[in-house]
């Protein structure tokens, strides 16, 4: 696809779902800063759940390419209205519920924004790709950002492919197997040109504080315990965000319709030594009286905790030429001084959305 060519040189008008989350807004930053991806308009819906946070925004908020509209991909009179208004070239789909631990307390959310809303937002763009003139319905994409999860757990060796089983362990990650079927099943049966990725663990600034990384560095930072559930030998491949967007993007501009993409870091790490690493950065940078190691607590596992996960992205950096422009080390290192840095943003969700207790317990009623 040469979506500069379709759009008269000016650039494409990229539609993103979920665009004030972690990843997506990461998204959003990134398509309208660097020039290269020639964005001619960006088109952000968001429902704004309690992760979401248009703060993260901000440093593009004022673009006059860009654009902001709450709605739910649940309703299918507001996609079908936003599809019609903003003429999109590609979608970029990331909006999910995304915590393992909040879907093992509550799954209904799981299951309306992860499997209803996809099937609404591919109804949409079929409705919409459908109406194109030949040249453009040629040239439009449809991204489907998915996570390793879906996959289930590794063992000690192994890496997932495209082509791995589908063995989804928690409500998140089934909810995330049926869209990527859902997705699926759109290409096959109608055409929708739809491409799959699943990423491993992304990292990095702006990321809400329920996930391992921020609230390490925040607990850490405020001298707090840091859970580590079960004895920390769980592991997972860490993926720097931006990293992540670059790879979208060639799979916007490059991908194969019907295709997955495997998206990772390879940089797998234990939860134990991820929160090693955080605890000595933060010693170096912001020193405390002792080693901030003696704060780490292991807690009672979560269910149905997968031990590992590893991705093959060969298809992706030998197809499209990626390659992760961060190591793990490198990356962490960016995201702690970020959060040093970047108080206002992050403790206004400390004081009033969520203080760092613990979720996914099971009640002992719940599991009897």
């Amino acid at each position: 696809m040469d979506y500069r060519a379709n759009c008269g040189g000016t650039g494409m008008r990229l539609l993103v779902t979920g665009g004030a989350g972690f990843i997506g807004s990461a998204a959003c930053r990134y398509f309208l800063n660097h020039p290269d991806a020639r964005v001619q308009r960006l088109v952000n819906v968001d429902k704004l759940t309690y992760a979401a946070n248009l703060a993260s925004l901000d440093p593009v908020a004022a673009d006059p390419r860009y654009t902001f509209i709450k709605a739910d991909i649940c309703d299918a009179s507001a996609m079908n209205s936003i599809f019609r208004k903003v003429e999109p070239d590609a979608v970029l789909h990331f909006a999910a519920e995304s915590h393992v631990d909040r879907s093992i307390n509550g799954s209904d959310a799981f299951i309306r924004t992860n499997v209803v809303g996809t099937h609404v937002l591919l109804q949409a763009a079929r409705a919409y790709w459908m109406a194109l003139p030949s040249a453009r319905r040629n040239t439009f994409r449809f991204v489907h950002v998915s996570t390793d999860e879906v996959y289930g757990s590794l063992g000690p060796t192994g890496l997932f492919t495209e082509t791995t089983r589908y063995d989804p362990s928690s409500p998140y990650s089934a909810s995330k197997a049926a869209a990527d079927h859902l997705a699926n099943a759109w290409f096959r049966t109608f055409g929708l040109p739809v491409i799959i990725t699943n990423c491993s663990n992304n990292f990095g600034p702006y990321q809400f504080p329920e996930k391992l990384i921020p609230l390490m560095i925040l607990n850490g930072l405020e001298e707090k315990p840091l859970p580590v559930y079960g004895n920390g030998s769980n592991v997972r491949d860490w993926l720097y965000v931006e990293d992540h967007i670059r790879a979208l993007e060639l799979i916007v501009e490059k991908g194969r319709p019907g295709e997955k993409y495997n998206i990772g870091g390879r940089s797998e790490r234990t939860n134990l030594e991820v929160v090693q690493r955080i605890c000595d950065m933060l010693d170096e940078l912001v020193p405390a009286a002792t080693s901030r190691r003696r704060l780490i607590t292991f807690v009672p596992d979560r269910p149905g905790h997968d031990q590992r996960y590893a991705i093959d992205a060969s298809k992706l950096e030998q197809e499209l030429g990626w390659q992760p422009q961060e190591s793990f080390e490198s990356g962490l290192a960016k995201t702690v001084r970020w959060y040093l840095d970047n108080r206002h943003w992050w403790q206004p969700l400390r004081q009033r959305v969520y203080r760092g207790e613990r979720l996914g317990l099971i009640p002992a009623a719940a599991a009897s």
